[in-house]
């Protein structure tokens, strides 16, 4: 339900055509080979581990004996991380990590969770602009470079942010009910419209945006579920 969009051997996909960015895999929970649909399963993460792990970690060292080289990378290429861990490690008086990640949770969970509405997806939209505005203030005590729990989770709150964004801007885009995403205002499933996967990729302080990936369909046809 959701996670890294990968193909059948684990290879990171980048748009809805399926083409892989060399050299990076994901597998298991972090992944979506599409295994659980709209709606996850007992055990299923189990599958996205054993299969899809195996065939991730085959194709990985098929790729290495093909003779694959390290891809150059930019100059600045770490220059985004190290000034957003400075910029932790010398902020002084601002909010507190933990109050913002709690007030995220409860928001989150009243406004996007199991039941939603345009309305509420809407309200969760604002209140994340104003967490990250919060976030733009905040600051830690542990100063140090070892072993800094402080500043990992400061650096977890901002993905969480991101991940939260995901999820609203997600639900909010797609006007049907579908596995476990419900819509009050919306209450069908609308095959028509919606039988594909969204993707999202994120811009910095603008709206993710959606694209859309079809969703490839074998054996079994998608059918209402009626337990």
């Amino acid at each position: 339900m959701g996670g890294i969009p990968t193909d059948n051997d684990g290879r990171v996909v980048i748009d809805e055509n399926n083409t892989p960015i060399p050299g990076f895999y994901a597998a298991g929970e972090a992944a979506c080979v599409s295994v659980h649909g709209a709606n996850r399963l007992g055990t299923n993460s189990l599958l996205d581990l054993i299969v899809f792990g195996r065939r991730a970690g085959k194709a990985i060292m098929e790729f290495l004996n093909s003779g694959a080289e390290f891809i150059p990378l930019p100059k600045d290429a770490a220059e985004w991380t190290e000034s957003q861990i400075q910029w932790l490690l010398s902020s002084q008086n601002g909010e507190r990590v933990a109050h913002i990640r709690s007030d995220l949770q409860k928001a989150m969970m009243e406004y996007a969770g199991v039941f939603r509405t345009e309305e509420s997806l809407q309200k969760m939209v604002s209140i994340l602009a104003e967490l990250r505005e919060r976030y733009s203030k905040v600051s830690i005590d542990d100063k140090g470079k070892q072993f800094n729990t402080d500043l990992i989770e400061a650096l977890e709150l901002r993905n969480l942010l991101d991940t939260a964004e995901a999820v609203v801007y997600g639900a909010l885009n797609r006007t049907e009910s579908r596995g476990a995403h419900y819509r009050e205002d919306y209450p069908k499933r609308d095959d028509d419209n919606w039988l594909k996967h969204t993707l999202l990729y994120y811009r910095e302080n603008q709206a993710p945006e959606i694209k859309y990936k079809p969703v490839r369909i074998t054996k079994y046809q998608p059918m209402e579920r009626k337990y």
